[in-house]
């Protein structure tokens, strides 16, 4: 049974698509619903580690998807912004150090930012995760 529903988001239409779908199984079955955004580190080395999106567009990011919620039956989405070096790693630690139990994310538009949450993203979170994971098109 759902429980516990996780959606990372980036914003593009893609992942709006999660986040509709996400939002109406935790409306269905009463689930609580989290909204996440990876904010993927790029760098290191000899270098610092730096975000990909300044905080303020994290929360932009989450103000949008939990307003789409909202509109699908959620009023309080739990948001979350995770800090990881690789997006499908960062969203399958998250689940399972927080209990989920269903991970909804989104495909298709695999060109430019978007690949960093979708795409191959998916295919990732699907092989890692512990848990069901739902591929919203």
């Amino acid at each position: 049974m759902t429980r516990k529903i996780l959606c990372p988001t980036d914003g593009t239409d893609h992942s709006n698509i999660a986040v509709a779908h996400a939002a109406d199984l935790a409306a269905k079955y009463g689930a609580e619903l989290t909204l996440c955004v990876v904010n993927v580190a790029h760098g290191g080395a000899k270098g610092p580690l730096i975000p990909h999106w300044p905080e303020a567009d994290v929360v932009a990011l989450l103000d949008a998807a939990q307003a789409l919620a909202a509109q699908h039956g959620v009023a309080e989405a739990r948001r979350v912004a995770i800090a990881s070096r690789e997006a499908a790693a960062g969203i399958v630690h998250h689940a399972e150090q927080n209990g989920y139990d269903h991970i909804v994310v989104g495909t298709g538009d695999k060109r430019g930012i978007s690949r960093l949450m979708l795409g191959s993203v998916a295919a990732d979170v699907m092989a890692r995760a512990h848990c069901t994971v739902t591929v919203a098109r």
